[in-house]
């Protein structure tokens, strides 16, 4: 699964590069124009990581940051702040309120995107390696191998895709909507009911006779990756 970027940024042009660029790099992006947007956005739906912009039109770069430390599904989630101002006390200001990393204006898109790498496998060392593991459940990204409990597991490639999204963030639960825009893309017109076929089929194949079901179904929520009596 392509890690998911918010680009929290006011100035068009810039977002427009960011985002070829990011999407060019193998990226799923997304953009957002000021402090009110990036926190609706990042509640409907949250990123991988935030490209965070210091000065932001309504709520400022900073207080989107500390209202993201505060919140409990949030409070991990990767920022990268970008600003003109370049002062160390404003560099340490910024780091303070508990963005990961700070990259001055201008810098160049290959700057940012290597940034935004290291900062990823901080944060995520399990998907920044070749493979994830949960549970007694494997995968390979290299070769597209699962694995559960060492018995080989053979599954499409929308299976695979929503697997390893599952994977990505256990114990979570995911509406349909949710799934469709990671798994499918936000341009798919594909019904939410899609998801529950998909899922049938990923949870006959995950789970052989006698196993725990791991694939955990909320009524009128969605559905999550997670340990039974977890």
């Amino acid at each position: 699964m392509k890690p998911s970027i918010l680009v929290v940024e006011d100035e068009p042009a810039l977002v427009e590069l960011l985002l070829y660029n990011l999407e060019k790099e193998g990226f799923r992006a997304a953009a957002a124009s000021d402090g009110e947007e990036a926190l609706l956005v990042i509640a409907e739906r949250k990123p991988d990581l935030v490209v965070l912009d210091w000065m932001l039109p309504h709520v400022s770069g900073l207080e989107v940051c500390r209202q993201l430390r505060r919140g409990a599904e949030t409070r991990d989630l990767p920022v990268i702040m970008l600003t003109a101002r370049g002062e160390e006390s404003d560099r340490v200001r910024g780091l303070e309120v508990g963005a990961d990393d700070y990259i001055p204006k201008p810098f160049s898109p290959s700057e940012l995107i290597a940034r935004i790498r290291a900062v990823l496998r901080r944060a995520r060392p399990a998907t920044a390696s070749e493979t994830m593991a949960y549970a007694g459940v494997r995968i390979d990204l290299a070769t597209h191998r699962i694995t559960r409990n060492g018995r080989q597991i053979h599954l499409g490639p929308t299976e695979f895709r929503l697997l390893q999204f599952l994977m990505e963030r256990p114990g979570r639960v995911y509406a349909r909507e949710q799934l469709l825009d990671a798994v499918w893309g936000q341009d798919s017109d594909i019904e939410p009911r899609t998801v529950d076929v998909h899922v049938r089929r990923l949870r006959r194949a995950l789970n052989a006779p006698g196993e725990p079901d791991l694939i955990r179904t909320v009524r009128s929520a969605g559905y999550a990756l997670d340990k039974p009596d977890s």
